[in-house]
């Protein structure tokens, strides 16, 4: 989108039309306390290359960068992308395609989003998958509020702790401000989460759970779902790996009522955390209460195949208080991306990939364990395991980033039981010659 700056004299002008008649006045209603009034502390203004060099100046101060190898997932993942991907993907009548406000004049916007939707739907197990939400964090905690919604006056929800704790935080951000009780659940010896504790618990309108969860544990999705629907919740389920689902038996075909995660994986390259990728879906009869956009396919009054605005949440549509959905141009490209990268590689393709990614986090494993370390849980894994090393790794791990080798994620910060164990994560960019450096690193 193009920047217009305006003049002081447009800007008289326009605050006139309206009967206003100061800028300050347009933003009455936010809080003083909440409202800068010192200027910005920027630096002065650079020419270009005096950016660039600043720039460069502060990429080399990077310790990781494309060469290395990482071994560090936890909700983001460093996979190969395809050429085609990133050719198709970068094609400037797709970069520059606005969210679609007169959506019948976008066709071809929304054959892309009618296709992304397809796709993640028959990866899922759905019936109904929408137009992608922000990020993994933000579907989850609106998969929580369209729990409430379909349970009417319920007003609390249980998530697991092995669920990404950011996305935990995200939630909480989302429903304890609207007075909405969250309970938490603890896991097992075995990594998986323990769903005992949840007959006691009364006016339950929803229950997540992660699979693979944060500690690359696959949780009993079946199992879970039963007891979940005994307890009177739907049942959401939740992923930060959707390549896992390449593999595994996807959540829709365990019963999961609403499944979101994040989509990183299919296509875009981890950058500081972001952008992500939301995928939402649910089964056809909660389609109402489906937050953001859905894309439908027809035909025209000749007969010809074409692609419409189905369903539609967002504030230009329905009134702003009943708006859910945050979708936009970006969104939209990253929705697209995702789709082109599981078209790439088609269920056969998705399939070895996953079995490839399965395979490799397998061996090392295993000779991490020959190397004397203990795999802490038990319950089988998809390609991220908690490692415990029987001596102090972080000089092993500091040995190792001087090979430009990023080996685990310390879990104290995040699970402080869990401080002195460590999340590996193997993904089909790691080669065996890698593997077997940070074994014997272990045993030297």
């Amino acid at each position: 989108m193009r920047y217009l700056p305006h003049t002081s004299e447009e800007i008289g002008a326009m605050l006139a039309a309206i009967g206003v008649d100061s800028l300050d006045r347009l933003f009455d209603s936010v809080p003083a306390e909440c409202r800068m009034t010192n200027p910005w502390n920027l630096p002065a203004a650079q020419s270009e290359w005096e950016l660039n060099d600043h720039l460069r100046q502060l990429a080399g101060a990077m310790r990781v960068d494309d060469t290395s190898q990482l071994l560090v997932g936890a909700g983001s993942y460093r996979h190969h992308i395809p050429e085609t991907v990133r050719s198709l993907a970068g094609r400037s009548e797709f970069l520059t395609a606005y969210t679609p406000y007169q959506p019948e004049m976008a066709q071809g916007t929304l054959q892309g989003i009618f296709e992304y939707q397809t796709l993640t739907a028959r990866l899922l197990g759905v019936d109904v998958v929408n137009a992608s939400m922000y990020d993994g964090g933000s579907a989850l905690a609106e998969a929580l509020l369209m729990g409430l919604r379909i349970a009417k006056k319920k007003r609390r929800v249980a998530m697991s702790k092995t669920i990404h704790p950011h996305y935990r935080a995200v939630v909480r951000a989302y429903l304890q401000p609207a007075g909405f009780e969250i309970v938490e659940l603890d896991y097992q010896a075995d990594g998986r989460t323990d769903l005992s504790g949840l007959a006691g618990v009364d006016d339950l309108a929803a229950v997540a759970l992660q699979s693979p969860n944060f500690f690359g544990v696959i949780e009993d999705l079946d199992a879970a779902g039963s007891t979940i629907h005994s307890a009177g919740g739907l049942f959401i389920t939740c992923f930060t790996e959707p390549l896992a689902y390449g593999l595994l038996k996807n959540p829709g075909a365990c019963g999961a009522d609403i499944v979101c995660g994040e989509g990183q994986s299919f296509g875009i390259a981890p950058s500081f955390g972001g952008p992500g990728l939301g995928m939402f879906g649910c089964k056809e009869p909660f389609v109402r209460n489906l937050p953001g956009r859905l894309v439908g396919e027809t035909k025209d009054v000749e007969g010809r195949r074409g692609y419409v605005l189905t369903l539609a949440t967002r504030e230009q549509h329905i009134r702003r208080e009943k708006a859910t959905s945050n979708i936009c141009s970006n969104q939209g490209i990253c929705a697209l991306t995702a789709a082109i990268y599981m078209a790439s590689l088609g269920g056969t393709g998705l399939r070895q990939l996953a079995r490839l990614n399965y395979d490799k986090s397998q061996y090392l494993h295993k000779a991490l364990q020959q190397a004397g370390a203990r795999i802490v849980f038990a319950a089988p894994s998809f390609n991220e395991f908690v490692v415990e090393f029987p001596t102090d790794f972080r000089p092993v791990r500091e040995r190792l980033l001087a090979r430009n080798i990023v080996a685990g994620l310390e879990l104290g910060a995040l699970y402080p039981e869990r401080a002195g164990q460590y999340l590996f994560c193997v993904t089909e960019t790691i080669s065996k010659q890698t593997m077997d450096a940070i074994a014997a690193e272990v045993r030297a």
